[in-house]
């Protein structure tokens, strides 16, 4: 298991990244501090990782059934991460 936390203040003039990131094999959540007119909230992406033909790595948001016992699994550690850390205290 690889997890991640990205410091949201290096870098800032490159690509947005996600503030944590949890990966279990090919599969992948991104977790992303969001501001909204509530507050910060967090949102998570998962999606699998892949080789296209041309060897450069893609993701896809399209799993197959070996790919759901994964999914699962990082769906809830990227729930333990926001419940951890609320993201009032991100800022």
């Amino acid at each position: 298991m690889t997890t991640t936390k990205q410091d949201p203040k290096k870098g800032q003039a490159d690509k947005a990244k996600p503030v944590h990131e949890v990966r279990l094999g090919r599969i992948r959540a991104a977790v992303w501090l969001n501001e909204t007119d509530n507050g910060p909230r967090y949102n998570v992406q998962i999606s699998r990782l892949y080789k296209d033909k041309a060897d450069k790595w893609k993701d896809s948001s399209s799993f197959g059934r070996e790919d759901l016992p994964l999914v699962g699994k990082v769906a809830d550690l990227a729930m333990v991460w926001i419940y951890e850390n609320p993201a009032a205290a991100e800022k």
